[in-house]
């Protein structure tokens, strides 16, 4: 089963979504709760589309967690490494949208921070063989940091294939972004496929020039990336070759977990390859393709996980 399940490491969390476009979370009065959490989000898109995936991280032993767990259950999602914190809240995020379905965050930090190497068994851990490192919060402090690039050691050293999407949160880093470039530069360096926004390109590599940047972060080490760029599509690049990668045509209502089914779509079908780090590049550019469109789905619908499309509404 560890061969083609997909362990995905972060958090899990409630998102808070602001019922009412275009005004600011501290005059919003209605909210719908959700669950979410990237990491969380992707294991939800690799089950819903026919994949399997096991999601590790902490909730608190609350009533939010309780929900987070059952949403997960409800999912189809493993659930062996899910931990409940009995001391620490579960966390939560307050988002609002605007028109376009653009968001903005405001996080309230609890139990995700928390996980830690004691809270699994590492020898049964270790033994997946492909690995979805896509934490919004992973990298902000210890001892989840600590854990996270631990772990990312182990499943390098083991010969994982190894994804990270930085996920990068202004709210979260405001005043840090340096700090954050430092600890996203170890996973880059050994991550077969990495998926960044075009906000992040810039931010990663300094350079304001998608082709540029793209070089760079291939300098860095990463084999196959992602510059995901909404209505626009994807960039895809293998090094040699960028190739752009039309989406399709939507409403967009709410994009939260766009990026987050994106990637759970190309690690739904990494994880049906014998071999997921040799696909040839006609394959992965279809791949593309597909992750495009779920994506894009998602964006007409609120919410994170609740949007995602099955797998028969993508074929369409």
């Amino acid at each position: 089963m560890m061969t083609n399940s997909v362990l995905c490491i972060g958090e899990l969390l409630v998102d808070f979504f602001s019922m009412e476009v275009d005004v600011d979370l501290n005059k919003a009065q209605h909210f719908e709760k959700q669950a979410g959490g990237a990491p969380a989000n992707v294991c939800a898109a690799i089950v819903k589309l026919g994949g399997r995936a096991v999601f590790a991280g902490k909730v608190g032993n609350d009533a939010f967690g309780h929900f987070l767990e059952q949403t997960l259950v409800d999912a189809g999602v493993g659930i062996d490494f899910l931990v409940k914190d009995g001391e620490v809240p579960t966390t939560l995020a307050f988002v609002s949208r605007v028109a376009g379905g653009e968001r903005d965050f405001l996080f309230n930090r609890g139990a995700d921070a928390q996980f830690t190497r004691a809270d699994v068994d590492e020898t049964t851990f270790i033994q997946y063989k492909l690995v979805h490192f896509g934490s919004a919060t992973a990298l902000l402090s210890d001892p989840f940091y600590s854990a996270y690039t631990h772990f990312y050691e182990q499943f390098h050293a083991q010969g994982s294939f190894l994804s990270f999407d930085p996920n990068y949160r202004e709210d979260l880093w405001k005043g840090h972004r340096t700090e954050f470039i430092e600890r996203c530069q170890p996973f880059l360096q050994r991550a077969q496929f990495v998926k960044v926004s075009e906000e992040e390109l810039e931010i990663l590599t300094g350079q304001s020039s998608l082709s540029v940047g793209v070089a760079r972060m291939h300098d860095l080490g990463v084999k196959w990336l992602a510059v995901t760029c909404g209505e626009a599509g994807t960039y895809f690049s293998d090094g040699d070759t960028l190739v752009q990668i039309p989406s399709i045509k939507i409403v967009s209502i709410d994009s939260t977990g766009a990026g987050d089914a994106f990637v759970g779509a190309m690690l739904c079908q990494f994880a049906q390859q014998a071999e997921p780090g040799a696909v040839k590049q006609e394959k992965l550019l279809k791949m593309v393709a597909f992750a495009n469109r779920v994506g894009a789905k998602v964006c007409e619908k609120v919410g994170a996980i609740t949007a995602l499309p099955e797998l028969a509404d993508v074929l369409e």
